[in-house]
């Protein structure tokens, strides 16, 4: 297999990562929910960072769902694409400062850090809607939580990710329209 064959390969077998995508709406609304409660910020904060934790558990239930493959074994660039997943644990160290340094803000990090991370994948799954979004939720997520609690940055999340997950679907349903080569 050549390069794009192993990304189309990635592409159609993972459906690009729709079961991530799908299982990130139900921990951006569990992080909503946190933040529209009356506990204290530090509280919130540790609670939203324990509703990241339930991704893996989530998108593999969801993988079996929708019947993508949770990871590609087969294709050499899943190694890349676990690579590319785990470039935001480079990044959590400043969502960690915030916590304690600017705690209102921290899920406006989070969120910036969600987005900016998904940029690699627009070109492992030839993503129209990866590179969009990648550009759009870190801005977004900077100007909304500059003026507007995290509990709306998360909510924003959501709509964001429901979006994302219907373009990613109907690049899924054209991947499967197409003759195979």
């Amino acid at each position: 297999m050549n390069l794009d064959q192993m990304r189309l390969d990635s592409a159609a077998k993972q459906k690009k990562g729709l079961h991530f995508i799908i299982a990130s709406i139900l921990i951006w609304m569990a992080i909503s929910v946190v933040n529209l409660t009356s506990v204290p910020v530090l509280t919130k904060n540790l609670l939203t960072f324990c509703s990241t934790a339930l991704l893996m558990p989530l998108s593999y239930f969801i993988s079996r769902i929708i019947k993508a493959e949770f990871t590609n074994k087969g294709n050499p660039l899943t190694r890349l694409g676990i690579l590319m997943s785990l470039n935001q644990l480079i990044y959590l160290p400043i969502v960690m400062w915030a916590y304690f340094a600017a705690p209102d803000k921290m899920v406006m990090l989070l969120a910036i850090v969600f987005g900016a991370h998904l940029l690699p994948f627009s070109w492992l799954y030839q993503s129209r809607s990866y590179m969009i979004l990648s550009v759009i939720i870190p801005v977004a997520a900077l100007i909304i939580g500059i003026y507007y609690s995290a509990a709306i940055v998360a909510s924003v999340m959501v709509l964001f990710e429901i979006i994302f997950s219907f373009l990613l679907n109907a690049e899924v349903q054209k991947l499967s329209e197409k003759p195979a080569e």
